[in-house]
């Protein structure tokens, strides 16, 4: 089982803090019914830093836009 930390993380996003509150973010998504964007059995806040290190949650781009995304690539299929 590989190991995630913040410092994964800021290869993506360079501010601590900001990493906090995406993950922050992402959980509360998840809890609202949310699908995650890499398959993981970890628990949320760890499924979050995972999605922040492989890219998958960028700041630029809002979370919401991303769900939308999501959810017009599973109408197409």
């Amino acid at each position: 089982m590989a190991r995630i930390t913040v410092e994964d993380c800021l290869a993506q996003v360079s501010n601590r803090f900001l990493i906090t509150q995406m993950t922050i973010k992402r959980v509360k998504q998840y809890r609202e019914g949310y699908q995650t964007l890499v398959d993981s059995k970890n628990k949320e806040n760890v499924t979050a830093l995972r999605e922040i290190a492989a890219g998958k949650v960028l700041p630029e781009r809002p979370l919401d836009e991303i769900e939308h995304a999501i959810e017009a690539d599973q109408d197409d299929a």
